[in-house]
């Protein structure tokens, strides 16, 4: 099964799915002129608007939420897992599909706002929707939606779960600083899968609203508080940034590892850990209450950076700074190229960014990344369940065959049973794939949009014009632009129209 796996993962992330990716964000750069750069100061504008409502959240809420999704365990052992197959390179690599990312986050994002749909009191849409909406090919909306099932709701679950057992364990298991009642380490497990099952159950039956209220909570602490200690790596070794810097820099384009290893690796990790292209934030961004579509596509641009620039930099810069790394060759004898620690040391795993928190902080770092590891974890498998039961939805939807939501959360939560209990093993490996089907699906889909209707840049333009008009609200009107299928925004603007009438009628008496 094992084989099988690597193979269908050596497939699906061949060389033309990495420069697809990053053809992609270079394409939509320069077509919205690098918005990602443009708009930086309305992004964070944005995110303290309130507009909140009955059916949608608010678009700090959309992105806490989106952040639950891409700020897991990828920014700390998928990075060392980069740095340890890749080298230091890879994370050059990490911070260009970060800024190319973001221009394609803003367009998927847009695209999920624009196609969104109103049911079952709350709004609901992504690639599913808008590759039937827009494209009119319900046939490519029902298979992203099956791969985002099975990737969402059974691959990508037991890497995080895996994790946020590993990190109790970490915490309160025999030998840690925390004494620990519950035995041996299957007894704490089960004792913490316990806790995890039912606070996972109290919030996904709750729905999107109990899930945005704690992620927006959770995910900015905790990411706050692991840019701080990272911070604190940084400042202690002050004299060592330039030449880390310098060392990022040559090793990307003449790789210790080789050049398609650092590419490879920065690519596919980064992807994994910003997840822009693959298809997961537009769930979130469809999900907000917002005046106008593209500004919603702009607050999912901000999130990439916040991921991969912020949150995975840190990460990087722990590991190379305290030299808590090794540098594996793709050579059959797994022949090291750099080894600083003990090569036994397991590579993709949060490991390095515990030894280098541990050579900082003592004993207290390897508890702080295990506490982060958890948080990070436990919101990003929230993300995951509201992803699954969205295309759930869809399929109910577009095939008109009822499937219980309550299996959907039945299934997460046995997932994440396997997962915590169970070894990695090559449990990336099928995260990999997971993500990889999607992000083939998805960015082929989201550049055949763009040539048969380019809605995200009439969008964007058209948002770009009232902001230059200075208007106190912002209003959408898809038809004055061409944009076909946005029944949501017609809707919308045509009710808008109506009691805008009525008022200046009711004045005029």
């Amino acid at each position: 099964m094992q084989a099988f796996i690597d193979f269908l993962n050596g497939v699906i992330w061949s060389p033309v799915l990495i420069y697809l990716c990053l053809g992609a964000g270079l394409f939509y750069s320069v077509l919205t002129r690098f918005a990602q750069v443009r708009h930086f100061k309305e992004m964070c504008n944005l995110l303290l608007s309130s507009n909140e409502s009955d059916k949608g959240i608010s678009s700090f809420q959309a992105l806490a939420v989106s952040l639950s999704g891409r700020v897991g365990v990828g920014n700390i052992a998928g990075v060392a897992a980069a740095i340890g197959f890749g080298g230091p390179g890879a994370v050059f690599w990490m911070w260009v599909v970060a800024f190319l990312g973001a221009s394609t986050a803003y367009a998927e994002s847009t695209l999920g706002q624009l196609y969104k749909v109103s049911e079952d009191g709350q709004y609901r849409g992504g690639p599913a929707y808008y590759f039937d909406r827009c494209l009119g090919w319900r046939w490519l909306g029902v298979l992203f939606a099956l791969a985002s099932i099975i990737a969402c709701g059974i691959f990508l679950p037991g890497i995080q779960a895996n994790a946020v057992g590993n990190a109790v364990v970490e915490i309160f298991g025999p030998g840690s600083i925390v004494s620990s009642s519950f035995g041996d380490v299957s007894s704490t497990k089960l004792v913490a899968l316990a806790v995890i099952l039912l606070v996972l159950a109290f919030i996904i039956f709750g729905g999107i609203k109990r899930i945005a209220n704690f992620t927006q909570i959770i995910v900015p602490f905790m990411a706050l508080g692991y840019i701080v200690m990272a911070l604190i790596v940084v400042f202690l070794n002050i004299h060592q940034v330039p030449d880390i810097f310098k060392l990022i820099f040559s090793d990307a384009f003449t790789a210790q590892a080789g050049f398609g290893a650092a590419i490879g690796w920065g690519v596919k990790r980064g992807i994994y850990s910003n997840e822009a292209g693959q298809g997961t934030g537009p769930h979130a961004a469809a999900a907000a209450e917002v005046e106008h579509p593209a500004q919603q596509g702009l607050v999912q641009a901000f999130s990439v950076y916040v991921d991969t620039l912020f949150i995975c930099t840190a990460t990087a810069l722990m590991i190379l700074i305290t030299q808590q790394y090794n540098v594996q060759g793709s050579l059959p004898d797994g022949q090291f190229i750099v080894q600083h620690v003990d090569p036994a040391t397991i590579i993709a795993s949060p490991a390095f960014t515990q030894m280098a928190l541990a050579n900082v902080f003592g004993g207290v770092g390897p508890i702080f990344v295990g506490i982060a590891l958890f948080f990070f974890a436990f919101t990003t498998i929230l993300a995951y369940y509201y992803i699954a039961e969205t295309n759930v939805a869809y399929l109910r939807r577009a095939l008109k065959f009822n499937i219980p939501l309550t299996l959907v959360k039945l299934l997460i939560m046995f997932m994440v049973a396997y997962g915590t209990v169970n070894t990695a093993g090559y449990i990336w490996n099928l995260g990999d794939v997971g993500v990889g089907l999607m992000a083939w699906i998805n960015i082929v889909g989201i550049l055949v949009i763009f040539f048969l209707a380019k809605p995200t840049i009439k969008t964007l333009r058209d948002y770009e014009r009232q902001k230059a008009e200075g208007v106190k609200k912002y209003t959408f009107n898809p038809k004055a632009l061409g944009i076909k299928g946005a029944d949501f925004w017609e809707e919308r603007y045509e009710k808008q129209q109506a009691e805008e009438a009525a008022a200046a009628e009711a004045k005029n008496k």
